[in-house]
């Protein structure tokens, strides 16, 4: 598993250990086409709660997962293609989540770094709404 072993030399390249425990995660995070939780992890992996928690929050700082931010407050994650920083858009009724490719606050976090003197190190970025599924009863939506 290709994708397994980039990870793991990433890790191991900024001197992490990839334990057992930590290589079951990465797996079962592999195993995700899509957003999931850390919990959901827990479940595949059978890996500790820490375990788990620690590891996916090392791989969004080194920018390997992304995270989301749903309404209700949950966060979910994915693994970060080639593209890497995005922001998200996402539905209050359904819960899809859709990528948006580019990245259009650049400008801002420019200009409030200036005005502020803040050293910016990164910004997140989640816009709620309702998809068009949702909207259009029509289109096979439920109201």
């Amino acid at each position: 598993m290709p994708a397994l072993e980039a990870i793991e030399g990433a890790l191991e390249a900024r001197g992490y250990r990839v334990t057992p425990a930590r290589r079951a995660v990465l797996q079962a995070i592999l195993s995700r086409p899509e957003h999931f939780t850390a919990e959901e992890v827990m479940r595949r992996a059978r890996a500790g709660r820490a375990t788990v928690f620690r590891t996916v929050r090392l791989l969004c700082e080194l920018g390997l997962l992304c995270r989301v931010l749903l309404e209700d407050g949950r966060l979910h994650y994915r693994l970060l293609g080639p593209r890497r920083h995005h922001h998200h858009l996402v539905c209050v009724e359904c819960g899809r989540v859709q990528d948006l490719e580019e990245c259009a606050v650049g400008g801002l976090v420019r200009e409030l770094a200036s005005a502020t003197g803040y050293e910016i190190q990164g910004h997140w970025l989640e816009f709620y709404g309702r998809c068009l599924s949702c909207r259009e009863p029509d289109q096979g939506g439920v109201r």
